[in-house]
């Protein structure tokens, strides 16, 4: 079993445990569940474009920053002018909750995403009544039909969903998807190498009507120069900013150079 496989095994039974704890109606009726979402998509076509993550620890790179709290760390996102923020909410490999999800929906006005590893129905509404904007799809862990079907639950909520894809296999299952966004992730699941070079393949075969959103392994104002040459209006950073002691200072300091450059 490659990580991805042995993620999703541990997802499932985490949906089932949490279903028979809190049912869907009690969600239904959560103060943020009827709250009209910012769209995620318009911002990155409009703003900045980065979609600043905060996320402590991950299966490739274990801890990365487990010191500072989420309120903080968002409130410098926005003040750095992010177009919008990802929340991880898986809490075995990424040490998130939901709880971070609600902290920062609590703490800014602009788009926030869930990053979690979605395979039911349950957790799209469960993104909702915890105050995300969008939810963040896999095309390497759920089917055509699958896919059709989340987007579909999570844009009936009002919520944008950004679609992660890593190969032309996986995008080509996605073409019939209702995602506002395609995000290409630079990281190869099997090996864990980066490259942005998958972004700028991909590229051309993105429909233009999608926002292109590249993820991974960005951590240079030239490459997002570079990439916006290919149609890319979002870009997705994790752990360049969060590898830092204060992660809003170097979003600030980011995207400052990058409208110096843009």
């Amino acid at each position: 079993m490659n990580i991805l496989d042995k993620i999703i095994a541990d997802k499932f039974k985490e949906v089932e445990l949490k279903k028979s704890l809190i049912p869907v109606s009690q969600l239904e009726n959560s103060v943020l569940f009827d709250r009209k979402c910012f769209s995620l998509a318009e911002n990155l076509k409009s703003g900045s474009g980065i979609i600043a993550e905060h996320k402590r620890r991950s299966p490739s790179k274990s801890v990365i920053n487990q010191s500072l709290n989420v309120q903080d760390v968002v409130t410098g996102y926005e003040s750095a002018d992010a177009s919008g923020i990802s929340v991880l909410t898986d809490g075995k490999y990424f040490g998130g909750s939901l709880e971070d999800l609600l902290y920062a929906r609590a703490s800014v006005n602009i788009p926030i995403l869930r990053k979690e590893f979605m395979i039911d129905d349950y957790q799209v509404k469960e993104a909702k009544a915890y105050g995300a904007d969008a939810i963040l799809l896999i095309a390497a862990v759920l089917s055509e039909k699958q896919l059709i079907h989340l987007a579909d639950s999570a844009k009936d909520l009002g919520m944008d969903v950004l679609l992660e894809i890593h190969n032309k296999e996986e995008l080509q299952k996605s073409l019939k998807v209702n995602a506002d966004m395609i995000g290409v992730n630079n990281r190869n699941l099997k090996t864990f190498e980066v490259s942005i070079e998958n972004s700028k393949e991909l590229a051309e075969l993105i429909p233009n009507e999608i926002v292109k959103v590249s993820e991974s392994g960005i951590s240079n104002t030239q490459a997002i120069a570079d990439l916006k040459n290919y149609g890319y209006q979002g870009f997705l950073i994790g752990e360049n900013f969060m590898k830092t002691d204060d992660p809003g200072a170097a979003a600030k300091e980011f995207i400052k150079e990058l409208k110096s450059i843009a």
